[in-house]
């Protein structure tokens, strides 16, 4: 079954999470810790997140430097292929504009369906931390709209050069959603619009951004519903786990917190005091969603594993 396909066919609320291929140099034994701490809640799918190229600098002696091309987390097609045979469960690897060409997305494309992974969530990415605005890769895709339909060319049968190939399974794939609104959207119209593009244009299922106000995600559903987006919409949380959340989170994904949590966290004074009340209120969230019948919850785990281990104890 594909993850559009489960999330339709579920009669429960699902689990599901993402991991991080590990840092350029170790190995996969961190992906495999958190999986073995989280696979007891049965998870329908497991995403894997894609890392751009970015530029840096090497040292080349006398005080001079070079400029190279490099990803601190390469892998993750090999890293889906991995999890899929040592659990068995399905793999959603991330697949991204940000600092690939289209060539190289379409050998990401042939080797997962060599290796029998037909998930996919497609998204913009982000842009690079040397740039001011988000610029699209040479021979690469600007917006996420331009990738489904390279993937929607390939499960045709068609390679970019338009040559054909031996048809392989299609690939399903879905696509980011935000309660919130996304940062470069005009206005909240202007971003449903959008959304509504992608999902006309093949997402067969909606991944929204993390949030931490219920009301947000349920007015977006409705808004979605009203403009005819009708594919699942699956809540994203995170449990908050330091006291740099606090600042980070709403600056860098554009969130606000709502005056209820915001209360409880200026009483925070150390990060077990944040972590703590970060499980009671995603849990709060999840049994929420999961009372108003959502068709998965989705848990952004990195660097809060064991409190996503502790929320789906207390809500799964």
């Amino acid at each position: 079954m594909t993850v559009a396909e489960i999330l339709k066919s579920n009669t429960q609320t699902a689990f599901s999470f993402e991991v991080l291929p590990p840092l350029k140099g170790n190995n996969i034994e961190s992906v495999f810790n958190t999986i073995d701490k989280l696979k007891e809640f049965n998870p329908a799918y497991i995403n894997i997140t894609t890392h751009r190229t970015e530029i840096a600098y090497k040292e080349t002696g006398e005080g001079l430097f070079r400029q190279v091309l490099e990803r601190k987390r390469p892998g993750s097609v090999a890293i889906a292929a991995a999890i899929k045979n040592r659990y068995g469960i399905p793999t959603v690897p991330h697949i991204i504009c940000s600092g690939f060409s289209k060539s190289e997305i379409e050998y990401e494309l042939i080797d997962l369906s060599f290796l029998g992974i037909s998930n996919l969530l497609v998204l913009r990415g982000d842009k690079s931390k040397n740039d001011p605005r988000f610029i699209a890769t040479p021979d690469g895709h600007q917006y996420a709209i331009e990738l489904q339909q390279q993937i929607n060319r390939f499960n045709e049968g068609y390679f970019l050069d338009g040559s054909m190939m031996e048809h392989a399974r299609p690939f399903s794939f879905g696509t980011a959603g935000y309660p919130e609104k996304h940062e470069e959207a005009m206005n909240p119209e202007s971003d449903l619009l959008a959304l509504k593009a992608k999902v006309d244009a093949g997402a067969e299922y909606v991944v929204t951004q993390m949030f931490f106000d219920n009301a947000k995600y349920f007015d977006f559903v409705d808004r979605c519903r009203a403009v005819g987006i009708n594919v699942p919409i699956v809540p994203g949380l995170k449990p908050l786990t330091s006291m740099n959340h606090l600042t980070m989170l709403p600056r860098v994904f554009h969130i606000d917190f709502p005056e209820d949590l915001a209360k409880e966290l200026r009483k925070c004074q150390t990060n077990d005091d944040t972590r703590t009340l970060g499980v009671e209120w995603c849990a709060h969230q999840a049994r929420e969603l999961k009372a108003a019948g959502v068709p998965s919850i989705h848990f952004y785990s990195m660097n809060a594993v064991q409190s996503v281990q502790r929320v789906a104890q207390l809500v799964y």
